[in-house]
């Protein structure tokens, strides 16, 4: 737990601990809120999603029990509220074994298989109106399909040649622009982001820089800045302009020189409010994670942070109102705060 001092201000927002969940057993490496923030997935090494209670922190669900030799479900996404489709509480989860499962949460059930041969899944997400989802990983390709089909659509490789040859190394983070539908942005182990045109049918930009190893992209709700989170012991955290590409400002995971061990960034998020006013990552080597206010003149401060983990944070994820974080990874412990302050 922890507050922010800006400037010569009060604390805008403090953090509280709101629960602990799991067993311990197996390492979590995604947890995401349900649209209306009822729920919270957590994604585990052996394959189980646990769906919990955000209210009461009780396990709710447990899906893909059913399942032998089981691979690590990689990443989950809830199908979002806008979608067509009047079956609420259905989410998409992607895993090392190359399939795409479609989950009805409340009922434990498996509506849909995908399975992509020689791949490993590590990301998936949906367009905003649910009407489509996209998934990456060891094959350097985007693929889309079409929600209510189940039908793959499009295939994307590679770039432009002229601004970006695609990727050259496997993808661990995607997401849909929130304000433009045929745009995509995807991260990996090549050193790049890759600005993706579905009418193009490749990537037709690229920032180079960030080594995003795991869900550590993301854009903020006004679709101007691309965050990204990076694993390596310096600039870790860092924003860029979206229409230009161009760095905006590395953010400071210590306010101070420190002793102590760095933190390399495999988890990184807005916050899901209008503005996008918070910022939260954690990663490996200090095993811990932060919350950082943005400030109106442009800044960053910590007010928040995770304590006691024993392993890496693979996973964070705010709620929909942005008034709880979840923060989870190696330790198969779900560690729940709540948000004070303005919203």
């Amino acid at each position: 737990m922890g507050r922010s001092i800006v400037g010569d201000k009060l604390p805008i927002r403090k953090t509280s601990n709101k629960f602990t969940l799991g067993d311990g057993d197996n390492e979590i490496f995604c947890v995401r809120f349900s649209p209306d923030d009822l729920y919270l997935a957590a994604a585990c090494g052996n394959g189980l999603i646990n769906v919990y209670n955000s209210v009461t922190g009780k396990l709710a669900f447990v899906l893909n029990a059913g399942q032998e030799n089981r691979l690590p479900t990689t990443q989950v996404r809830w199908r979002p509220s806008q979608c067509i489709s009047k079956t609420k509480n259905v989410l998409v989860s992607v895993g090392a074994d190359g399939r795409i499962l479609h989950w009805h949460a409340s009922s434990g059930k498996c509506l849909h298989e995908i399975v992509e041969p020689d791949n490993q899944l590590f990301c998936v997400d949906y367009l905003s109106d649910g009407s489509q989802f996209a998934t990456a990983g060891k094959r350097r390709e985007v693929r889309i399909y079409d929600e209510y089909t189940k039908k793959l659509t499009q295939v994307m490789k590679g770039g432009d040649q002229v601004n970006t040859p695609g990727h050259s190394n496997r993808v661990f983070a995607l997401k849909y622009h929130p304000t433009m539908r045929n745009v995509l942005v995807t991260g990996g182990w090549d050193n790049t982001v890759q600005i993706w045109d579905v009418r193009q049918g490749h990537a037709v930009r690229a920032i180079y820089g960030p080594h995003v190893c795991g869900d550590s992209l993301d854009i903020s709700q006004d679709g101007e800045t691309i965050l990204t989170g990076s694993w390596r012991v310096e600039k870790q955290l860092q924003l860029w302009d979206f229409g230009s590409e161009k760095l905006l400002d590395t953010v400071p995971w210590r306010s101070t020189a420190s002793m102590m061990q760095p933190c390399m960034v495999y988890a990184a998020q807005f916050s899901k409010d209008e503005t996008s006013s918070m910022i939260a990552a954690g990663g490996s080597g200090s095993n811990e994670a932060q919350v950082f206010e943005r400030t109106t003149s442009g800044g960053t401060a910590v007010f928040g942070k995770t304590f006691g983990l024993n392993r890496a944070c693979y996973s964070v994820d705010f709620s929909n109102a942005s008034d709880t974080l979840a923060v989870a990874g190696g330790d198969g412990v779900v560690h729940v705060m709540s948000i004070h302050g303005p919203a």
